[in-house]
């Protein structure tokens, strides 16, 4: 376990930067204390400086994970977002999807968002923009791309996709084996 170094911080905030904006300090300066970025195997974790402290006593060969997984990096030094990030990001999301709840299974098990299954979408969305999924019972269901801006998808057929899926809930069923 490890701290990260200045490319690897650039990274990943540039990409939670996508879907929260300049709310990224709150993510580090919270009222309940102090929480920071590190890494272990290629895994980003967020964690509490108190339990960091905590952990400084256990090898990191014997360190399964320590705090919350927020994604990890690839081969190629790219940053993906994991879905147990969502619980984190939501609050300070500035772009924000709510999906009818016939397209909520659909979303769940992996599929982009069409026009038809749009409830709302916030004002001022740009085109690839990080966006938040939600019920429209505003519960966080995930996270994708804006795949048209929030003017285009007043004009675009019902069966043109609006969001790209980059991760769900669901996923906790599907890739059970693989999250750490």
């Amino acid at each position: 376990m490890r701290p990260l170094t200045e490319e690897e911080t650039r990274v990943m905030f540039e990409k939670i930067a996508r879907y929260i904006g300049e709310n990224l300090q709150l993510l580090v300066d919270r009222p309940d204390g102090t929480y920071c970025f590190r890494l272990h195997n290629d895994r980003v974790y967020y964690v509490s400086e108190k339990i960091l402290k905590l952990a400084a006593n256990i090898s990191s060969d014997k360190l399964v994970s320590l705090g919350t997984c927020f994604g990890k990096f690839t081969k190629t030094h790219k940053f993906r977002l994991h879905i147990t990030a969502l619980d984190y990001l939501a609050p300070y999301a500035k772009y924000k999807v709510w999906i009818k709840s016939g397209a909520e299974q659909s979303f769940l098990y992996g599929n982009h968002v069409l026009k038809s299954g749009l409830g709302r979408i916030t004002e001022n969305t740009s085109q690839y923009q990080g966006v938040v999924v939600y019920s429209m019972a505003d519960i966080p269901l995930g996270f994708g791309v804006a795949a048209k801006s929030t003017q285009d998808c007043r004009k675009v057929d019902p069966m043109a996709i609006v969001v790209f899926h980059q991760a769900d809930i669901g996923e906790y069923v599907r890739h059970e084996e693989t999250l750490t």
